[in-house]
């Protein structure tokens, strides 16, 4: 009886110990900025290896930077390649697997590096003037394809360099211009051009294959794969905007266009007057796989997948019966299919093509993936994967097992600590009897028997959509950690339920998506009983925002409202944006030809029925929805007397990416929403 008491005891004292080593607790802030971010996967030539990338963020020193890993296909512990104090990414493996080549900042401008992957020090392979992005390799390991901004007037690098000093050391920072678009997201064009150049892969001088006063990549609308080089390293194959109707800002039609790597033979290979991005050869030369839109002016039509024959001059539209739009695209190592993802309900599904018979087979669904890689056997595909409660890590997928294998665990130790949530979905009767999806996120340490206060969280775009990922600024985890319940519709206009329904948003912005959005907090509140009704929030930035100022107007159901790079006034943000073909799209004209359309949807039209707390958040950087959008907002809350605050960032954007302001904003959000839902 003893000998089992004292073993009855130590099993509870060792228990104790081991439940106190695992106690978890709400992510806060200092959690959340740890968390590091996993990108860019590249499989090795020989297919044994992943190289990747992992950004930490540092709040001391109000920064962040990058760095390259590996990590074995079969798993197991990954190990860091570089560690420069500057940024090291963009790796690609040579076509020997001999080197890898990457972007590092370690000497001012970004600039092409190249490393030994097993470990060695790395040797610098340009010194362009104006720095290099975007590396890829040439088949046969010669030559390095680039972008860089640079003077479409310059012939030189030395010219460049000296327009570039001279701007710096003028004292008068004045600016013209005399044609749009003049400025973009949050950096002034200042008349430079992004081209794609070549050089050696042994360094030296690099040439500039996509001259003229165009961007190539396209400064909008493109892919993360808009140049790509045949596959006897002759040739090259490159997006830009040549319409000689639309100006910069009018028009979506990006077209493809090939040259020599010489620079001597630009040839245009597509007419479509709608965009078309992401050229993929095949390894035989035969053809080049590419997305394409349908309709003109419209940046949020849906991408299908097109193959063109290089020797017939012909093309074929592979996804013309496919309801959704085509995000990337891979080609198997035989040619004979194509891989490609696509957004569904709220993830993003993989599927492939038989270029034989046409017949799209699914492959895998149910996960948010992106950045697909394929093994040079075909065997296998490498991914990242992240979830609303997990960040991106490292994936492999077996194509014949079917079996799916955790790669990295960067974050493991620190998402030991955290307890978070998966998200759980639920469905409900939209605007016009249509069925819409929603995502709801309980707070940690969830007690059901206890009344929750909740937050519905709108999403921009409007094209666009709650996915069940990790999203690294409206991050759900953040806004549930002080015990609220988070909601979150994919209301008419979200992308991933069929195009009828993305397009569905355009001249209706304050129509069927306000509805739904309505009624889903009415479904919410009817179906869950742990939902306190008199603490409610609603949260949204870009056309989020834009919901928020509308609902400011047209609803008193909510405690209070946080309003993020809100669209506030649809006539003086037509004339301070910068891609005016969105506006046009969306509000069918100008101002002076829509005036009805602008007038109805705008919600400075509704001021004298202002009534919900409302905190405003706005960027000075901000081109895309310009800060005066949140200023008039801001002055008419106060006019109309209801509780207002405005956090401005007279250093930031659309996106707030400096830690310490991330830090302040949601030091600021949260205490914003404490004050009414407590």
């Amino acid at each position: 009886m003893k000998k089992h008491l004292i073993a009855s005891i130590l099993v509870f004292f060792l228990t104790s110990i081991i439940h106190a080593s695992v106690q978890t607790h709400p992510i806060t802030f200092d959690d959340f900025i740890r968390i590091k971010r996993i990108s860019d996967p590249q499989i090795s030539p020989k297919g044994d290896f992943v190289a990747f990338v992992v950004t930490e963020m540092n709040k001391e020193e109000n920064k962040s930077n990058s760095d390259i890993w590996i990590v074995s296909i079969k798993g197991g512990k990954p190990w860091r390649l570089t560690s420069s104090p500057k940024a090291d990414f963009n790796p690609r493996w040579s076509p020997d697997g001999t080197k890898i080549a990457f972007i590092s900042t370690r000497k001012g401008t970004p600039q092409i590096w190249m490393i030994n992957p097993r470990g060695g020090e790395a040797y610098q392979v340009t010194s362009i003037s104006t720095g290099a992005s975007g590396i890829i390799w040439s088949p046969e390991g010669i030559h390095l394809a680039f972008a860089s901004s640079v003077f479409p007037d310059c012939l030189d690098d030395e010219c460049n360099k000296e327009k570039n000093e001279k701007k710096e050391k003028s004292l008068v920072k004045a600016k013209m211009f005399d044609e749009l678009l003049f400025r973009h997201w949050n950096s002034w064009q200042d008349g430079m051009r992004s081209h794609v150049f070549i050089v050696s892969a042994d360094g030296g001088k690099a040439d500039d294959v996509t001259p003229g006063n165009y961007d190539t990549p396209p400064i909008s609308l493109g892919s993360s794969h808009d140049y790509d080089f045949s596959p006897d390293g002759k040739e090259i194959c490159f997006v830009r905007n040549l319409d000689p109707e639309l100006k910069l800002g009018l028009g979506t039609n990006n077209d493809l266009f090939t040259n020599s790597i010489k620079g001597e033979n630009i040839k245009k290979i597509t007419s479509n007057r709608a965009n078309d991005n992401s050229p993929h050869y095949s390894s035989d030369g035969k053809y080049i796989a590419y997305r394409a839109m349908a309709r003109p002016g419209f940046e949020a039509d849906k991408h299908s997948l097109v193959l063109y024959d290089r020797k017939a001059k012909k093309r074929a539209n592979l996804t013309e019966n496919l309801d959704s739009s085509v995000n990337e695209i891979i080609w198997s190592n035989d040619n004979k299919t194509i891989y490609f993802t696509y957004e569904e309900k709220g993830r993003i599904s993989l599927s492939r093509i038989s270029l034989k018979n046409k017949k799209i087979e699914k492959i895998l669904q149910g996960h948010t993936i992106n950045s697909l890689q394929i093994s040079p056997d075909g065997k296998t595909i490498v991914f990242l994967k992240q979830a609303i409660h997990t960040p991106s890590e490292v994936y492999s997928y077996d194509l014949k097992t079917k079996k799916l294998v955790h790669l990295t665990n960067i974050n493991s130790d620190l998402l030991a600590n955290l307890n978070m949530n998966s998200v759980e979905e639920f469905w409900f009767e939209g605007a016009d009897g249509d069925k819409i999806h929603g995502f709801l996120l309980k707070p940690p340490f969830f007690d059901s028997s206890k009344k929750h206060s909740l937050i519905m969280l709108i999403h921009g775009g409007p094209q666009g959509a709650w996915m069940d990922n990790f999203h690294f600024r409206w991050n759900a985890q953040m806004f549930a950690s002080p015990g609220y319940v988070v909601a979150m519709v994919n209301f008419h206009g979200s992308t991933g339920y069929g195009q009828d329904f993305t397009d569905s948003i355009s001249g209706d912005w304050g129509g069927k998506p306000f509805h739904d959005i309505m009624r889903g907090l009415d479904f919410l509140l009817s179906h869950y009983d742990f939902i306190n009704k008199e603490k409610l929030a609603a949260a949204g930035a870009s056309y989020g925002g834009y919901m928020i100022d509308w609902l400011e107007g047209h609803t008193n159901k909510f405690n209070c409202f946080i309003s993020h790079a809100g669209v506030y006034d649809l006539r003086s943000m037509y004339g301070a944006t910068e891609e005016l073909w969105f506006p046009e799209w969306e509000f069918k004209g100008a101002p002076w030809t829509s005036k009805k359309m602008y007038e109805k949807y705008s919600p400075s039209f509704f001021v004298q029925d202002f009534k919900t707390p409302c905190l405003v958040i706005h960027g000075q950087l901000d081109f895309r929805v310009p800060v005066t959008q949140g200023f008039q907002f801001f002055t008419s809350l106060q006019r109309m007397k209801v509780p207002s605050k405005m956090l401005y960032f007279p250093d930031e954007g659309h996106f707030i990416t400096k830690p310490q302001n991330a830090e302040l904003w949601w030091k600021t959000v949260h205490e914003w929403l404490e004050a009414y839902l407590k």
